[in-house]
């Protein structure tokens, strides 16, 4: 018996592995894969994020975050997660407390820390989705949608899976909070595909 419970235990473990080593950087930052070294200008970004077919996500973190080390180990590890990002985003990280120039889409250059206060961001991690078609204004003004802090796999999927539909374009029917509702519903039914 306590050679199954063994067994049993060491197959739960094996299950639990990410699909990816989460990896801090020089800067003290999460790395993944699916992250992006750019020249941090965010025009050039979106039309290379166009030109992939993906969408443009700029995701602000910070050393130290206690939140973003969940995002990084409970939930973008999750091979639907990591794979959905994969195949639909170019992910741009910025630093919340760095000093490296960004370029706006309205084309004004700050360091991260200057453009997470024009951006009004607080919070790490935070998550900005851009529109595929973005104006000369800022990209927090841009953005079609917002995520400030940690949240779990099934609301972390819903909203990169909401925006990537482009259901933010008519929300009369249903916004992000009942698209969301009934995807968990549909989870919990066993029809969700």
């Amino acid at each position: 018996m306590l050679r199954r419970m063994f067994l049993g235990w060491v197959a739960a473990a094996a299950l639990a592995v990410p699909a990816f080593a989460v990896e801090l950087g020089d800067d003290g930052l999460h790395k993944t894969p699916w992250m992006r070294d750019t020249f941090k200008d965010l025009q050039e970004d979106l039309e290379e994020a166009n030109a992939e077919g993906k969408r443009l996500l700029v995701i602000f973190e910070q050393r130290g975050c206690i939140y973003c080390t969940k995002m990084h180990e409970d939930v973008f590890p999750r091979a639907e997660i990591a794979d959905y990002i994969t195949d639909n985003y170019f992910v741009v990280q910025l630093n919340l407390h760095g000093d490296l120039e960004v370029t706006d889409l309205d084309g004004e250059v700050l360091s991260e820390k200057a453009m997470a206060q024009k951006w009004g961001v607080l919070f790490t991690p935070t998550l900005l989705f851009l529109p595929q078609e973005a104006a000369e204004v800022p990209a927090s003004e841009a953005a079609v949608a917002m995520m400030p802090g940690a949240f779990g796999a099934g609301t972390t999927l819903d909203l990169l899976t909401w925006v990537n539909e482009e259901r933010y374009l008519d929300t009369t029917e249903e916004d992000f909070q009942r698209y969301h509702a009934r995807r968990i519903q549909e989870r919990a039914d066993g029809t969700f595909d």
